[in-house]
């Protein structure tokens, strides 16, 4: 005997008395599922499937025209004790059963009801169809005809040679990229440039057609039919589509796997095939367009057919591996009877969940699915507003009303009128309204820290830089980094023969010049005056020569710790005038200068109750207490070091046409925290690191509110 709580349904009575039974259409065909047997129910009108266990197929097998439910359901129970549907289970499945359109009444106003049903599943498929706005469908034709004449050619490609052929061009793809890495990374950074666009979308359409006629061409080979074939706007972009709902007729889970895998099987080959024509192609428009080929079946097979978690390709591979049909709605289902059976207390709550095993794949499913599509359709949102901001803000809204406002209205109705918390309303209501107030309560109302962090450099207060004052080639290194060193001690030697030679030529004019003026004393008075102009021009070019020798000498600006990261490398290399060297730095006398973005300024010049703490990585989770905090009220777009930037391996953005990566990319306020003395951490200068500004508490709501408006204005200025 089935359990009490599943046999009797407090909505038993609004269909004990009905007669029903399938259409006269309805095709009926067995598969196997995890070792256990099912039956799908087929309506091949509408192109609809429905799968049931066998105890509940016994239920509907028995449904006649002459016959009540109630009649029906008690013979089952009389047959199958132990295996019958209760109540509850078989209101669930009419239910089920009668919006699929599976179900005929045998009285006059069966015509009616079907032709309401029709309207009503009509219109369920509109709002779904405008609330999915992200991927729009429109259905346009039939390609079940095209696809049984071409099936003698492609056929045989669904068998051992087509696979080893498969294997072989994508060897030799791979092969193909493999030699040509670099050239691949370097063109990648062109892939979004207006004059690639076109290109992108042309192989994007290309790709895509070839994927879904994989997917319609796996499905008639192993007998399924597809009558239906479209343009779907993925993200507003027109890509084709294929209906493959037939494929849930095919028996073995495998074949209907390489159903759900034949697009990107596909895709993969073509990209291979692409990968060859680029490798082996000159640069121009077939050279480009293969790159873009092989773009876009890496980035949307990871991100979209390969994801599981989003309802594509690898969504229904999922699925049939497991043996674990509809398994994004028997998640939610499961989800929603652990909710009912844990808070709500129904006693009757069924999980869909057959095993202890299932019941934990459906909750990380149904979890982890619903957030990974909230963070990249959040992701696709912020992409298409930076382009189009307009078309965003509407995204935005219909996203709201789907995810929000909709699943918002519903949990109320079900509260309100669903039949199975007539026993619990209350409870139920109550349930709701404290988790509720649990949850914005301590988001609303308490307080919790508040802070931020911004990139930063430690720097010598008291520093003076070293710098090369005569062009020369580098021939000894006279003080090692990191020596301590004395004002005017030599750091370096420089030779130029240039200058060597200028000097010879100069001291020998000079000493021709003074035997000139020695032979006009005794002969040629007259010439005194220019000889003498003369003899102090030569004089004045000497000193310079010899000052710039004396300069091939670098010496320290004072004294100090000589910092310098790379001039042990420099030995033989011709420098310039006024290359650097480095710096002398005096010790304990060092500030962190942060960069803080304009978002966050606003926080600092807001307030005067602050804190802040300095972190410097590779020292061992030392943090230093910041006493003293100086803004600079004005706005800074060159960084203190390129070691902040993207180019030196920080994480401000940096603009892309600066070479040297010393431009950020939005302007930003500079921050100076004179760091204590200490003899734990290693304040070098020009080592890099965080600061963490500590402000006044606030509630978690108020500071992601705060964060969307930083965010929206710094990316759309609104």
């Amino acid at each position: 005997m089935a359990e009490a709580s599943s046999t009797f349904s407090e909505s038993w009575h609004r269909v004990a008395n009905q007669k029903l039974s399938l259409h006269p259409g309805v095709r009926v065909r067995r598969q196997v599922y995890r070792g256990e047997r099912y039956y799908v129910l087929e309506n091949p009108l509408a192109n609809q499937f429905f799968r049931i266990r066998p105890a509940a197929y016994e239920f509907v097998a028995r449904l006649r025209p002459n016959r009540t439910v109630d009649e029906v359901w008690r013979e089952c129970l009389e047959h199958f004790p132990e295996e019958a549907p209760g109540q509850e289970a078989a209101v669930q499945l009419l239910g089920q059963l009668y919006q699929a359109n599976l179900l005929q009444y045998d009285h006059a106003l069966d015509t009616v009801e079907l032709f309401k049903r029709y309207q009503k599943r009509t219109e369920r498929e509109m709002r779904a169809r405008f609330t999915n706005i992200m991927f729009f469908r429109i259905p346009l034709l039939d390609p079940d005809r095209f696809l049984v004449r071409l099936m003698p050619v492609v056929g045989p490609l669904f068998s051992y040679f087509g696979l080893l052929l498969w294997l072989g061009v994508l060897v030799m793809g791979f092969m193909a990229v493999a030699g040509n890495w670099q050239a691949l990374e370097n063109q990648y950074q062109g892939v979004l440039a207006p004059g690639n666009l076109p290109l992108l979308y042309t192989g994007l359409v290309i790709l895509k057609t070839l994927h879904e006629f994989g997917h319609a061409f796996a499905c008639r080979k192993f007998g399924g039919e597809v009558h239906t074939m479209g343009v779907m706007f993925m993200i507003f972009t027109p890509v084709p589509y294929v209906d493959v709902t037939s494929s849930w007729s095919i028996r073995s889970r495998w074949k209907r796997a390489l159903v759900g895998a034949a697009g990107m099987l596909v895709e993969f080959f073509v990209a291979a095939i692409a990968a060859i024509v680029w490798a082996r192609s000159a640069p121009g428009a077939i050279h480009s367009l293969a790159y873009n080929m092989m773009f876009v079946a890496s980035v949307s097979t990871l991100i979209f057919n390969l994801n599981p978690l989003l309802r594509f390709d690898g969504y229904y591979i999922l699925s049939d591996l497991l043996g674990l049909p509809n398994l994004g709605q028997r998640s939610n289902q499961h989800l929603r009877h652990l909710s009912e059976r844990g808070l709500f207390g129904v006693k009757r709550s069924e999980s869909p969940a057959r095993t202890t095993g299932e019941a934990w794949v459906l909750t990380t499913f149904g979890i982890t699915s619903g957030i990974y599509r909230v963070i990249v359709f959040a992701g696709v949102l912020l992409a298409v507003a930076d382009r189009y901001l307009l078309l965003g803000l509407v995204m935005l809204v219909t996203c709201a009303i789907s995810w929000v406002i909709v699943p918002t209205g519903s949990f109320l109705n079900y509260l309100a009128t669903s039949p199975r918390l007539d026993r619990v309303r209350v409870r139920a209501w109550s349930v709701s309204i404290v988790l509720l107030l649990l949850v914005a309560i301590p988001l609303g109302v308490i307080p919790f820290p508040n802070h931020f962090r911004a990139s930063g450099i430690v720097q010598s207060v008291d520093r003076g830089a070293v710098f090369t004052e005569a062009p020369g080639q580098v021939v000894r290194l006279l003080a090692q980094p990191g020596a301590t060193i004395v004002r005017g001690q030599p750091l370096l030697l420089l030779t130029n023969r240039e200058i060597e030679l200028e000097l010879i030529s100069a001291r020998a004019a000079l000493v021709e010049m003074d035997a000139r003026l020695r032979q006009a004393l005794s002969e040629e008075t007259a010439n005194l005056k220019p000889l003498h102009a003369r003899q102090s021009s030569l004089s004045n070019r000497l000193s310079r020569l010899e000052l710039e020798q004396r300069r091939l000498i670098v010496l320290a600006p004072l004294d100090g710790v000589w910092v310098s990261s790379d001039v042990q490398d420099f030995s033989g290399r011709v420098l310039p005038r006024g290359s650097p060297l480095g710096l002398i730095v005096k010790p304990g006398s060092q500030e962190f200068t942060a960069t803080v973005l304009q978002s966050d300024a606003e926080s600092l010049f807001s307030t005067t109750h602050r804190t802040a703490e300095v972190r410097i990585p590779g020292q061992g989770g030392t943090r230093m207490s910041i006493q003293q905090l100086s803004v600079v009220p004005a706005e800074r777009q060159n960084l203190p070091s390129s070691a902040l930037g993207w180019k030196g391996g920080g994480d401000v953005a940096v603009a892309s046409d600066d070479p040297q990566g010393r431009r950020a990319a939005e302007p930003f306020f500079e921050v100076r925290a004179a760091l204590p003395d200490t003899t734990d951490v290693a304040l070098r200068h020009g080592r890099s690191g965080k600061i963490r500004f500590d402000l006044p508490p606030e509630p978690l709501l108020k500071q992601w509110w705060r964060r969307l408006m930083q965010l929206l204005q710094r990316r759309y200025q609104v």
